[in-house]
């Protein structure tokens, strides 16, 4: 076994625990009960199993929501909210969360230039911050499998706009890959293989 020692994060090109951040926004009941593009329990399922990863790999994590403070909807789905103990929600008025003061403060002070990012729905929520951020030096990556339209039509277009506008489509899957990396990692391994495989291959995780 000749596996090189983990990348520099500063300069590694892939995804890493020290280069990320995981960004998620408005994963509330309004948004889900409005998805045509996906089924709703597909996509929470996929949102629940990237906010675990995130945890596990240690990434800071930036939760959203909006209106709710103003009372016009409810909080981030209570199945994605347990995972995510702990972490700050910005609440917000602005569709565009990167129009929201305390969110962009807060994505900046992780410090990571790399965001994987995951909201509702594709067409607004997930586009104009992916915009935004990328015309300010950021990388985006936009996680296709847990993110939904209000159409399949309008969730197609917004992953072709934010692809040529230079985001980087990723999958749940390929995250949990691209942050473990090396079968060596010892530290991250069983959470790795309880991640990705605990329903699939390796049960016994």
């Amino acid at each position: 076994m000749t596996s090189y020692e983990p990348r520099d994060p500063a300069t590694d090109r892939l995804l890493a625990p020290g280069n990320a951040a995981l960004v998620i926004i408005d994963y509330q009941q309004v948004q889900l009960d409005s998805l045509q593009s996906h089924p709703r329990e597909q996509i929470i399922e996929k949102v629940v199993w990237l906010a675990q990863t995130g945890i596990d790999f240690g990434l800071p994590i930036v939760l959203s929501t909006v209106n709710v403070a103003t009372g016009r909807n409810g909080d981030t789905i209570p199945r994605l909210k347990s995972v995510l103990q702990g972490i700050a929600s910005y609440d917000r008025t602005a569709i565009n969360a990167w129009e929201d003061q305390q969110f962009r403060d807060a994505v900046k002070s992780t410090g990571r230039k790399k965001l994987i990012l995951a909201a509702l729905w594709t067409e607004a929520c997930l586009t104009f911050p992916t915009l935004d951020a990328i015309a300010e030096g950021f990388e985006i990556y936009p996680v296709v499998d847990a993110v939904a339209g209000t159409s399949l039509d309008a969730h197609n277009a917004a992953l072709r706009r934010v692809e040529q506008a230079g985001a980087h489509p990723t999958s749940v899957t390929q995250i949990i890959c691209e942050l473990q990396r090396d079968w060596n990692r010892g530290a991250t391994v069983k959470a790795f293989l309880r991640d990705l495989f605990a329903s699939h291959a390796f049960p016994q995780y």
